[in-house]
């Protein structure tokens, strides 16, 4: 009998496999890094062929360390990093370029054009985004332009285009289907949000010829059929969606109002508003949440930090200020505060709600007393700091007030960022039980397409917390802090002006 659903959690660093059973309990994990490459500064690559072969990897790993097989599976389901552009040949299934991942700025001088040309109205009206490289389009036409032969092969018609959803798929079912979801979909610029169908007048404005586009499919639907070859069996796949809005449905954000931030190697904060696309009025962006077949879609205002998790990696891996993630909480408690110094980790630019590409990071406030622990928790308090920003501009545009939020992802299971979170925003953090909840969120929605969850109210029934952080913080002390944070990033946005 198959009692299990295999999600496939493909990240900005890592390919992860998880198996859950019907209690929405995971009872196996496998995990990969993959190569992050940096050939120049604001460039950030990944090479599609080892995206595939680690996450085929670790799903065959975690069927072995379960003791199960394709017979066993109800369904797959594939979570994803979005806006990161796949782009391959259409016979060959051969990538002609590196993936461009959603942290790469190259295209930031094609962004600046067009908003020179007076479109960014255009195209947010469409679209729900803003104008900026993080997104999927100009990346294409990157690719298409460099890569030599590129832009004349797509318009024959032997090129295809994917986020990685749509790369995965293609090579589950072996080229026999080339499709997205609306959640994936809505990320690149080109999608009508409102329709949830590709737009003819923003293709001609990127330049990107229709034939390289997958088809837009429900998030929650029968999608494909995976070959047998990859798991002993075929297994249908009926759950896709992006990492973010796959955390938020594992979070059970069904209701307007609800929040949930994924503490990743970005911080990302998404707000259900329901049926309607609102525009905001605090920068942020309108997105899909998710689309349950045979339904209309429902919609999120998200706020996106482009750095979070990945200044712990940072510190690691670049400053080798600890050997492992493990040592940051007991470094920076090691302290009682920061000492004064704030850093602003703008590695890849702002995002909301500054939507500013040209800051650059900022450590300042250090004096001769510094230490390596108070830049460490500075580093973590950063995480908070920039994520209050976003809440603040969310529950300026929201229609319900926002009462808690709800955290997952790896670094949520710091207690000093969560308490942290919690004192600086002025609302209880609450991390739940199951902190893997992007793979448990495109996991929920393959269930619903295949009869394993009955409906919504199932799976919320199956949500429940771990813990909550209550705010302990003054006003008083909460707005000098954010006041100083301010000043900042004040400092991180000037150095471009000060250095263009």
């Amino acid at each position: 009998m198959q009692q299990y659903i295999l999600a496939l959690d493909q990240g900005t660093t890592s390919s992860r496999a998880l198996i859950f059973d019907r209690s929405g309990d995971a009872v196996a994990l496998a995990q990969r890094e993959i190569t992050q490459r940096y050939p120049r500064p604001g460039w950030v690559e990944h090479d599609p062929v080892e995206i595939w072969e680690s996450q085929l990897a670790v799903a065959r790993e975690a069927l072995r360390r379960a003791g199960l097989c394709a017979a066993d599976l109800a369904a797959v389901a594939i979570a994803n990093q979005r806006e990161t552009t796949v782009v391959w040949d259409r016979l060959t299934g051969e990538p002609v370029a590196p993936a461009l991942v959603w942290q790469d700025r190259r295209t930031k001088a094609r962004v600046e054009a067009l908003e020179a040309e007076g479109l960014e109205p255009l195209v947010a009206g469409k679209t729900g985004l803003r104008l900026d490289p993080y997104f999927s389009a100009t990346k294409i036409g990157w690719i298409l332009d460099h890569v030599p032969g590129a832009r004349r092969r797509a318009e024959c018609g032997e090129l295809l285009f994917g986020t990685v959803d749509a790369w995965l798929l293609w090579k589950l079912t072996k080229g026999a289907v080339h499709a997205t979801d609306v959640t994936n979909a809505s990320r690149t610029l080109l999608c009508d949000l409102r329709l949830g169908q590709w737009d003819d007048e923003l293709l001609a404005l990127f330049g990107i010829p229709p034939a390289m586009l997958p088809q837009i499919v429900p998030s929650s639907g029968a999608a494909a059929l995976t070959d047998p070859e990859w798991f002993g069996g075929v297994v249908p796949v009926t759950g896709i969606a992006g990492d973010q809005q796959a955390a938020a449905f594992g979070e059970a954000c069904f209701t307007p109002g609800t929040v949930k931030n994924t503490y990743g190697t970005g911080g990302f904060l998404l707000m259900n508003i329901g049926a309607e696309p609102r525009p905001s009025v605090s920068r942020l962006i309108t997105t899909a949440a998710f689309r349950l077949e045979g339904r209309r879609p429902a919609y999120a205002l998200e706020g996106s930090v482009f750095v979070a998790g990945a200044v712990v990696q940072w510190l690691r891996d670049e400053m080798g200020f600890v050997r492992t993630s493990a040592e940051i909480e007991p470094l920076a408690r090691s302290v009682p505060d920061t000492g004064g110094v704030y850093f602003v980790p703008a590695f890849a630019g702002l995002g909301a709600p500054h939507w500013d590409p040209d800051a650059r990071g900022c450590l300042i406030g250090l004096t001769r007393g510094t230490k390596r622990a108070h830049i460490v928790r500075a580093a973590l308090e950063a995480i908070a700091f920039q994520s209050a920003e976003v809440l603040d501009a969310m529950a300026r545009d929201a229609t319900h007030p926002v009462t808690e939020l709800r955290a997952d992802g790896g670094a949520s299971r710091n207690d000093l960022l969560m308490q942290f979170q919690a004192d600086i925003t002025g609302v209880p953090v609450i991390r739940p039980a199951q902190t893997e909840t992007t793979a448990l969120g495109a996991a929920y929605l393959a269930g619903l397409a295949c009869g394993f969850w009955s409906d919504t109210e199932e799976i919320a029934s199956l949500w429940r917390a771990e813990r909550v952080f209550e705010p302990a913080m003054s006003a008083d002390r909460r707005g000098f802090l954010m006041n100083q944070w301010a000043r900042a990033v004040s400092r991180a946005r000037k150095w471009n002006i000060d250095h263009d």
